[in-house]
């Protein structure tokens, strides 16, 4: 079984975005207890934000979810890139690492969006080779995030039967994202807690919450811009009766509030851990 996160992180997180940071100068070293940053928008930055970085990095625990692995790409994979962030995660004392369970790039270069992985057998062998390549570059166990998407090319499995797949193969971890299966499934109108159900759930390192977009009663859009709502509380309580109170991070990448109300519902999700069973205690390490 892969190894989940260390238990110095627990409880709620929150993603750290350079926008956040004049708010943020007002946070205790209480209101959260970890933090969330994607590698590429850190490493070599230097000057005012290098320090304020470093300077977070000393009162919170860390961890990273990654932007740019492009793991279903038909492009090589950058090895050049994975060795900068191994390089990134070991000079900060990065807990964990994470990325996404899609591809950003062929090759002619990025595309600058996360493309879904076409749900085949195919693609899961070739997505599990790319993860066990990461992992030994980098030393250590990643997890993998279920992903939202609105179209599915070339599909040939049902979704949580891809993920399961890839989460055996490559031997990794699940960054579950209870706010994407919710996203996911009023796009293609499946059962949100069922998909739960049949997820490999044991795998998971930590979760994420998060708001999103109504765009019309049958599509949402995965946002990240405004608050996480009742349907997505409820399933983050179904994730944790079924797993346990593990770490758990909002995400929020613009329309940032003001900042007791983002504590708000960080405090919501420390609330929720309270509340709910116990976690195994075998799946944490000192």
């Amino acid at each position: 079984m892969p190894y989940p996160v260390p238990a110095s992180m627990h409880g709620g997180g929150l993603g750290l975005r350079r926008g956040m940071l004049p708010m943020l100068r007002r946070l205790e070293d209480t209101d959260v207890d970890f933090m969330e940053v994607a590698p590429e928008n850190w490493i070599g930055v230097g000057g005012r934000f290098g320090r304020q970085f470093h300077d977070y990095t000393e009162r919170f625990p860390f961890v990273c979810h990654g932007l740019s692995l492009s793991l279903g790409s038909p492009a090589p994979l950058d090895v050049a890139f994975v060795r900068q962030v191994k390089t990134f995660l070991d000079d900060f004392n990065i807990c964990y690492y994470s990325e996404h369970l899609s591809y950003c790039s062929d090759d002619k270069g990025h595309l600058y969006d996360l493309m879904p992985i076409p749900f085949t057998e195919e693609a899961v062998t070739y997505v599990a080779d790319r993860i066990r390549q990461v992992q030994d570059i980098l030393e250590r166990t990643i997890a993998i995030e279920n992903v939202s998407f609105y179209a599915a090319p070339g599909q040939q499995m049902q979704e949580v039967d891809f993920i399961n797949a890839v989460l055996a193969e490559a031997d990794c971890s699940l960054l579950l994202d209870v706010n994407n299966i919710y996203v996911n499934s009023i796009n293609f109108r499946y059962d949100a807690e069922e998909f739960l159900a049949r997820l490999d759930l044991q795998r998971t390192a930590y979760l994420h919450i998060a708001g999103h977009y109504k765009e019309a009663e049958d599509l949402r859009v995965d946002t990240h811009g405004s608050a996480v709502i009742e349907p997505v509380w409820d399933l983050l309580r179904s994730a944790y009766a079924r797993v346990g109170p593990l770490p758990t991070l909002l995400e929020r990448d613009f329309n940032f509030p003001p900042l007791p109300e983002l504590l708000a519902e960080v405090e919501r999700i420390r609330a929720m851990q309270r509340a709910a069973p116990a976690a195994d205690q075998t799946r944490h390490s000192a």
